[in-house]
């Protein structure tokens, strides 16, 4: 299990890693809970709560955005831990009927692969519906409440990406940059990718150092740095 800690004292664990990653943001207010994996996340993830024998309880869920292995199981861990839902009011449609469509792929093959997983749809991609509890529009920040987190709006890989800021120095992403490759970020599905590194660009502009994704490790902001700049070229982004 991985962990981070700001200088004042927040710490946030990568509790489940491997298909999607699923992160704990421990703060003297509360636990904040960052996405749930997939289907078959949720007897690890439901030990790793118990494991850490956390002395509050989890306060809050949020969802990066609605895909199936960021979001398969926030209906459960409401049930299990009487948290409130907090999600980008762009997705909450697709919360209703139980399914997220496959973002564009970004390259050749996942091109195709996008193609086909919409054909096939929700019968393989589709996830339990649930109602979320808070909507942000464009961000939201917690700190005044004393869980020194805020939530901005990071959209590209899908139209409510959203992004938590812990403490002024971490960012749990999502799928907004990938943390597999050593030299690269750039994610092999996006529904706007300008919108994508635009939202690269409004990370870039907190003061945050690590960049914590959905897939993969941390992401440090010099590679960011880079990233963004290529892909400014490249795309001819103002």
């Amino acid at each position: 299990m991985r962990k981070w800690k700001t200088k004042n004292g927040f710490e946030v664990f990568r509790i489940i890693s491997g298909r999607s990653n699923v992160y704990l943001i421990s703060t003297p207010k509360g636990d904040i809970l960052v996405d749930t994996g997939w289907k078959f996340s949720f007897d690890g993830l439901q030990k790793k709560i118990i494991a850490m024998a956390l002395l509050q309880p989890v306060s809050f869920l949020i969802l990066t955005h609605t895909h199936f292995d960021h979001c398969y199981n926030a209906h459960l861990i409401r049930q299990q831990e009487n948290c409130k839902i907090l999600m980008s009011e762009r997705e909450e449609a697709y919360t209703q009927c139980g399914y997220t469509p496959i973002p564009s792929g970004t390259l050749a093959i996942t091109k195709i692969l996008s193609r086909f997983g919409k054909v096939i749809g929700q019968k393989w991609f589709g996830y339990p519906p649930f109602h979320p509890d808070q909507l942000i529009k464009d961000e939201l920040d917690l700190s005044p409440e004393g869980y020194g987190v805020k939530i901005i709006s990071t959209p590209g890989h899908s139209t409510g990406s959203i992004s938590v800021i812990i403490d002024h120095e971490i960012a749990v992403v999502g799928d907004t940059m990938l943390g597999i490759f050593r030299k690269s970020i750039f994610p092999p599905f996006a529904d706007d990718v300008n919108e994508m590194i635009l939202s690269w660009g409004k990370l870039l502009k907190t003061e945050c150092q690590i960049f914590l994704p959905g897939h993969g490790g941390a992401v440090t902001r010099d590679l960011l740095q880079r990233e963004y700049e290529n892909y400014n070229r490249k795309w001819d982004i103002l």
